[in-house]
């Protein structure tokens, strides 16, 4: 099954959605699984502020993958201001 790869940036100063809607993203995270196959925030150069979220996801196609993101609480709740979703090639696994 095809791979795909969510880059979605925080809007700006919005900790508090994050935080808000965390425990309901992860659940969802976790209903996703094992097709959620990494997924973690970005964060600022302090190391510390979280800005933005990295996963990546099985899929049937791109409109699958879309689909699929859109159902996350993030999503939901308009943590991103913008989002990119590209099919993923993984070369590379430890």
């Amino acid at each position: 099954m095809p791979l795909f790869v969510l880059y979605g940036q925080d809007k700006p100063n919005a900790v508090e959605i994050r935080k808000a809607t965390r425990e309901s993203h992860l659940a969802w995270i976790e209903a996703m699984k094992p097709r959620v196959k990494i997924a973690g925030p970005m964060f600022a150069d302090d190391g510390a502020t979280p800005i933005g979220s990295v996963m990546v996801i099985e899929a049937d196609s791109l409109d699958a993958a879309k689909a699929d993101y859109a159902k996350d609480p993030y999503a939901s709740a308009g943590l991103w201001a913008s989002t990119t979703i590209r099919q993923f090639n993984w070369v590379v696994k430890q």
